[in-house]
């Protein structure tokens, strides 16, 4: 293909932090974007060119973001697939990754069954439908993750459950269909961001992932683990990404257990948190790869430039409040920090409000080049001396 800049403008139905840093990616590139999302002054609108208001199931938004673009993508797995699919008939626009797979992964269940039958490797899992269902789970696997099927994220949907006594307190708080799956007794928690292209697959290093409270904190490039489990990663999710239809890019979680195999959490078909390190630490950051993939346009490099971690700024307050972040300057002035900042007008508790990466291409102060383990106490350091005032 020919590509010519300025380029074209894509559609994007959600409009977070996520379409924030897909527009902040795509305007080097001479490409523009309008998105579509319910909460009017959304945090990408002051990077994107338009916005449209409007949920991410109404007919008629779908039709106007349409109309003006030339492709369609998502950063929400709560964008209609039925519709996204509609509209790109009616319009004759490409929407990527595919609405079939935006419809196979948004459930949980579904997702697993279909990387079940396609050989890749994942925790044991059972559908529940309500108590006596979790219990069966409970007695088959022991400990289990009981996960709601569709809408939850950051934790939000997942409940640990050890004490069949406690089933029917667990299926209450999920609130609707879930899925029960094995607790996985895992060495460390791997992510792998992959890129779907035109006849082009390209892997970033898998990075390592801190969680606490089922969100993640940190991700650590490289990943401190054997290069045979690196590789593994890779291979894994390049099966997971010959299952899935449409370009793009797609995070996939992934476990390492203790005796070094992978297992396969979750997927999301968009740019990933623990993707957010490519910004500073890859020569290619996802958020670009998503726009050159979606457009069909040839991808980047995939390379780590040097050793990584990103930290995540979560609200640490009690009760939901204007977000105002303190002692900025204190990242500001380290050479080695790199803020991004969501654009979020409300922090609530635990509420992701932006990151912090820092890099290792610099050297300590005894000559030795900086490894991850530094790095990580730095990044720890310097996101908890921001505050929200």
């Amino acid at each position: 293909m020919t590509v010519t800049v300025p380029g074209p403008t894509l559609g994007v139905v959600g409009g977070g932090q996520l379409g924030r840093m897909l527009a902040e990616a795509a305007a080097p590139l001479g490409v523009e974007v309008i998105v579509l999302d319910p909460t009017p002054e959304c945090p990408a609108s002051p990077v994107a060119r338009d916005q449209i208001v409007g949920d991410f199931d109404d007919p008629e938004a779908f039709r106007e973001l349409a109309s003006r673009v030339d492709a369609l993508t998502f950063e929400i797995e709560l964008a209609d697939s039925a519709l996204l699919d509609e509209v790109a008939d009616e319009f004759d626009l490409s929407v990527n990754p595919a609405p079939s797979t935006l419809e196979t992964i948004e459930d949980k269940l579904v997702q697993k069954r279909a990387l079940e039958d396609a050989g890749v490797p994942i925790p044991p899992f059972r559908r529940v439908d309500d108590a006596d269902d979790l219990r069966d789970a409970l007695a088959a696997f022991g400990s289990v993750m009981l996960k709601a099927r569709t809408g939850g994220y950051d934790g939000r949907g997942n409940v640990p459950v050890t004490d069949p006594d406690d089933a029917d307190e667990a299926i209450e708080e999920i609130g609707g269909p879930a899925m029960a799956e094995t607790f996985v007794d895992f060495e460390r928690e791997l992510s792998v961001i992959a890129v779907q292209g035109d006849g082009d697959v390209r892997t970033f290093p898998a990075g390592e992932n801190v969680h606490e409270a089922e969100i993640l904190r940190e991700t650590i490039l490289p990943a401190r683990t054997t290069d045979a489990v690196l590789q593994r990663a890779e291979d894994v999710a390049r099966d997971v990404l010959s299952t899935l239809s449409g370009r793009g890019v797609f995070g996939i979680e992934l476990f390492e257990t203790g005796d070094g195999e992978i297992l396969v959490n979750e997927i999301a078909p968009r740019p990933h948190n623990s993707g957010h390190w490519t910004i500073e630490g890859a020569r290619t950051s996802q958020f670009e790869q998503h726009v050159r993939a979606v457009l069909g346009w040839p991808l980047g490099s995939t390379r780590l430039r040097c050793p990584t971690v990103m930290a995540n700024v979560l609200g640490t307050v009690e009760k939901t409040q204007p977000a105002r972040l303190g002692n900025v300057e204190a990242v500001l002035e380290d050479p080695d920090a790199s803020l991004h900042w969501y654009g979020k007008d409300e922090v609530r508790p635990l509420r992701k409000m932006g990151h912090l990466t820092l890099t290792g291409d610099g050297e300590r102060s005894d000559g030795a080049p900086v490894d991850v383990d530094d790095l990580l106490v730095h990044a720890r350091e310097t996101r908890d001396a921001l505050t929200f005032e």
